[in-house]
């Protein structure tokens, strides 16, 4: 299949019919939400969703924190049946998720109350995020010199279209400074989150990473992280640390669904741990790895399967999607 499609308010098109008309009010000011959504081949030769129903959930509780539900039709299991759909009419097994619901077109002022709202769900092939090498022998990170910016400023817990012009900019000033990825300190000075993933470090075989607390994003990636850890006996702590503590740590790594479990060998061009990923890391790399591709039954509810194969009669399977709301 040559043709790109896209489901728009309720109904597969060709991405051709979904383009924005020019005066779409998510496209001026950058109140919309979104998602990142993974999807994985599995061994049985089926695709499988990862944690599907925490993401759309999370997609709108964003909308509910800036008031986009006020206009909203679609509730949980229509958009999860969403994203499913969209990778069977794109032929995908394996692919990333892109739901984004935004203000359409109709009055330009600020507020715009009575414009409709919208949602759409793109998804295409994308491998490893920082790279594969990154995968496997790390990055290079720099500290950025743009803040994350503080509770009275965002809404921290929504994930939100224009909240990532702050990361764009970090992100962009770490390119060009010659590293793969921006790590973000908040006003006090402790460190929050990276452009889009949050972080963890390893000391003396304790994992920590930063609390809620801290105006992060509650990653999905993260909390699968946490729980892995703490089921394998690791202690995980959650807590405020400096950049100097983390300059000094065993190990370091990112987890985003784009990121998926990355591992950072240097940061502000000094070595973290022996500058390679580490044991940890490797660790929980596998075991998240295992999971998403449904290599490990007692993580199977985190799966939401459908077939690309065709079935008996010759006919696509048409997966129906069963979440809880």
């Amino acid at each position: 299949m040559s043709d790109v499609r896209v489901w728009l308010n309720g109904k597969i098109v060709e991405a051709e019919e979904a383009r924005l008309p020019h005066l779409t009010h998510t496209f001026h000011y950058g109140l919309g939400a979104f998602e990142g959504i993974r999807a994985y081949q599995q061994q049985s030769g089926r695709g499988a969703v990862f944690r599907l129903g925490d993401h759309i959930n999370r997609l709108l509780a964003s909308c509910h924190l800036v008031t986009l539900d006020q206009g909203l039709t679609w509730d949980v299991p229509t958009l999860a049946q969403a994203c499913v759909d969209t990778l069977i009419a794109n032929e995908l097994d394996e692919g990333y998720l892109r739901p984004v619901i935004y203000i359409a077109d109709g009055a330009m002022g600020i507020g715009a109350k009575g414009n409709p709202i919208h949602a759409m769900v793109a998804a295409w092939k994308w491998g490893a995020y920082l790279g594969e090498e990154g995968m496997a022998n790390g990055i290079r990170a720099s500290i950025s010199s743009f803040k994350r910016p503080g509770h009275a400023s965002v809404m921290s817990k929504a994930k939100l279209t224009g909240q990532y012009i702050n990361s764009i900019l970090a992100k962009r000033e770490a390119v060009a400074n010659g590293f793969d990825e921006a790590i973000l300190l908040n006003e006090q000075g402790y460190v929050t989150e990276a452009t889009g993933e949050n972080i963890f470090m390893v000391i003396e075989g304790e994992l920590v990473t930063p609390p809620l607390s801290a105006n992060i994003l509650s990653g999905i990636t993260r909390a699968t992280i946490i729980e892995i850890a703490r089921k394998r006996g690791i202690r995980v702590t959650e807590r405020l640390f400096a950049r100097d503590e983390m300059y000094t740590a065993d190990e370091v790594f990112f987890t985003g669904t784009a990121a998926e479990v990355t591992p950072v060998r240097e940061i502000d061009r000094r070595t973290i741990g022996r500058g390679a990923r580490g044991p940890m890391t490797e660790e929980l790399q596998q075991a998240f790895f295992d999971i998403v591709r449904g290599r490990n039954d007692d993580y199977a509810h985190w799966l939401t399967p459908f077939d690309l194969r065709p079935a008996a009669d010759g006919s696509v399977h048409k997966a129906r999607v069963a979440l809880s709301v």
